[in-house]
């Protein structure tokens, strides 16, 4: 549940930051591993950044906004494309939206202005226009010129197909006149890096006492022994935005100490702080002896808390390529007891093998 939608919100994230605010339409439906993969997606998907989906189902249970366009086979179900614009726009008039590349795009284009004109007469507008093939920066460029040409400068222009932050990224240095971004296939199953890493390890247990036990997972690769202690991430922040985060131990770190924080990859990158600089826990029960004992927020406030997070981050962390990195560590006094527990662990495992 978590390393999921934690990949795809920022998958998401990833897309709406490129857009420079140009709303992202979730279309990934047909190819979600699943129907719950469906479900899911949508929701960490609109959670990431989203405007809205074209899963209906999560419309209705999750309260985002649902929309989309017809499909190639609404066309190709009538006689003449002019035939499927206009039933569609005679069925849903405040939402027409046209696929004009069944056949030619740009044809298309010119056979929904004549739809749009009609739609004109009854006292509505044309929506817009999705192209889903082709070389997307063209089309939509020489559409837009048909459509301005023809009195309709405020209609959208969608673009979907197998698109992701990369290529829509490419698109508008291009100077693609797209207004609406439609991703599928690259979003719901995060195309680029389809698993996230995260895992769960016991890191303390209680003993007959009541008492904590420290526990730790031994490896043959650093990146994969596990923390101990009753841990908390604690994010520092100044004016400008977030600073660093810190893990710690709960049970051994008092507020009034002055913290530094320790690369557990490479113990030489340190970062120094004041108890003074402002800061937020971010883990914040939500259990406890099996009750709910916090208010959950909904849907759309974890997408406030989303954007207001990335907000805080600085523009060069953001950065896809070679972005520049954001510290994350452990609190100097729990990384010097992993060392020693370490240490410890290991030299009786040495003591035990020597017998």
């Amino acid at each position: 549940m978590i390393n999921f939608q934690s990949l795809i919100a920022t998958k998401a994230a990833r897309m709406k930051l490129v857009t420079k605010g140009e709303p992202v339409l979730e279309f990934g439906l047909r190819r979600a591993q699943g129907i719950d993969g469906g479900l899911t997606a949508s929701r960490a998907a609109y959670i990431g950044g989203c405007d809205a989906t074209s899963n209906v189902l999560a419309g209705k249970m999750f309260g985002i906004p649902v929309k989309g366009t017809h499909a190639h086979s609404w066309v190709m179900s009538f006689p003449t494309e002019e035939d499927a614009f206009e039933t569609y726009a005679q069925v849903m008039p405040n939402n027409t939206i046209f696929l004009v590349d069944t056949f030619n795009t740009l044809e298309g284009v010119k056979k929904a202005i004549e739809a749009g004109n009609k739609l004109r007469q009854r006292g509505y507008e044309l929506g817009g226009i999705r192209l889903d093939s082709g070389d997307l920066a063209y089309l939509s460029i020489e559409a837009r010129k048909l459509l301005d040409e023809a009195g309709f400068p405020e209609a959208s222009i969608v673009a979907s197909n197998d698109l992701d932050e990369n290529i829509i990224a490419s698109l508008k240095n291009q100077g693609a006149k797209v207004n609406v971004w439609g991703v599928g296939t690259k979003l719901v199953t995060a195309y680029d890096q389809p698993a996230l890493g995260g895992v769960y390890k016991l890191a303390a247990i209680k003993n007959d006492l009541g008492e904590w036990d420290y526990k730790i997972k031994l490896s043959e690769q650093t990146i994969k022994i596990s923390t101990p202690g009753v841990q908390q991430v604690r994010r520092f922040y100044d004016a400008n935005g977030f600073i660093a985060d810190m893990i710690f131990d709960t049970e051994t770190f008092t507020d009034g100490q002055n913290p530094v924080i320790v690369d557990p990859i490479d113990y030489t990158k340190r970062k120094r702080l004041s108890f003074k600089v402002p800061h937020e826990d971010l883990l914040v029960p939500v259990f406890k002896h099996g009750q709910i004992v916090r208010q959950l927020p909904s849907i759309t406030q974890i997408r406030e808390r989303v954007k207001g997070q990335l907000a805080g981050l600085h523009e060069g962390t953001k950065r896809f390529v070679n972005p520049h990195p954001y510290p994350v560590g452990l609190e100097k006094g729990l990384y010097d007891f992993k060392t020693d527990l370490i240490l410890r662990m290991r030299n009786l495992k040495n003591e035990e093998q020597e017998a």
